[in-house]
């Protein structure tokens, strides 16, 4: 103990603490007595605050400059996009404007009136669909006053979900494609194989109410993704229209045929405006 009081350094440090200590002691109770802080301890906190809004101030310049730089990056890339979609957009329009062009020449040349892809379009709206035949009919509020007809395909969501079986004055009755009925007028569609070939088949449906491309020689050339399109050979439907995309590749029961499962193009699950397309034919 002795020793202890001697040391100068020891002590002045073992003052230090207890000071420290009873500061900090005192200031507790204080700031628990009383309702504002102490005149030193609120000097203290304002410094601090105000060194800290200082310090925040450029921070928040130099960050706001970075994220406005970014923005503008990120703004003129887009823009440069939207320019790229712009240029192709133009340019796709004025190849189809020359295509189409061409097109009318050579038909006055070869003197044909009308093709296979020949069509108009005429809007309907979708008026009752019975619970008990849901995957098979609808009505539409168009009819042969419209110029619609039986055997038209029908269209909605880019993809053909049916065609016309019943056409009334004012209205008309849809058969879907996915209908079950082994009776039902199948569309004649083709796709291209990975050999540039062209591959013709019908759509039925199978045991399992899927799509299907059937009636196929050779459909293992056909590899998922591929897009099916209506030939042009069955009924009042023109070629080009969209049926689906192939998913699977299998044999069918009897091992003489490719059966490809097709994904619905159309919306046929809750159909509310249709297009009925009506072919073009020569007079």
């Amino acid at each position: 103990m002795k020793k202890f009081l001697q040391n100068k350094k020891l002590l002045s440090a073992f003052i230090i603490v207890i000071v420290v200590l009873v500061v900090l002691g005192g200031s507790v109770s204080l700031r628990k007595k009383r309702n504002t802080p102490l005149l030193i301890q609120s000097l203290g906190n304002d410094i601090v605050a105000l060194g800290t809004r200082i310090v925040d101030v450029p921070v928040g310049w130099v960050s706001g400059g970075l994220n406005s730089a970014h923005d503008i990056l990120n703004t003129q890339e887009e823009n440069n996009h939207l320019k790229r979609e712009v240029t192709n957009l133009g340019q796709t329009k004025v190849r189809n404007s020359a295509l189409e062009k061409e097109n009318r020449q050579l038909k006055s040349a070869l003197k044909l009136k009308d093709t296979l892809s020949g069509y108009t379009l005429v809007n309907a709206s979708v008026i009752s669909r019975s619970p008990d035949t849901w995957s098979d009919l609808l009505t539409i509020n168009k009819g042969s006053s419209a110029g619609i007809r039986k055997n038209m395909a029908v269209m909605c969501g880019g993809g053909v979900i049916g065609r016309i079986i019943e056409a009334n004055a004012a209205s008309s009755k849809v058969e879907l494609i996915t209908t079950t009925d082994e009776s039902a007028n199948r569309f004649a569609v083709q796709a291209d194989a990975v050999n540039g070939k062209t591959v013709h088949g019908i759509i039925t449906v199978t045991s399992n109410n899927n799509l299907a491309f059937t009636q196929v020689v050779d459909g293992r050339k056909l590899k998922a993704g591929t897009r099916v399109y209506t030939s042009g050979m069955g009924g009042n439907s023109p070629k080009g229209l969209l049926i689906g995309t192939v998913t699977t590749t299998t044999r069918d029961s009897f091992g003489l045929s490719d059966q490809i499962r097709i994904k619905p193009a159309g919306d046929i699950n809750d159909p509310s405006v249709v297009t009925v397309i009506e072919r073009q034919v020569a007079n």
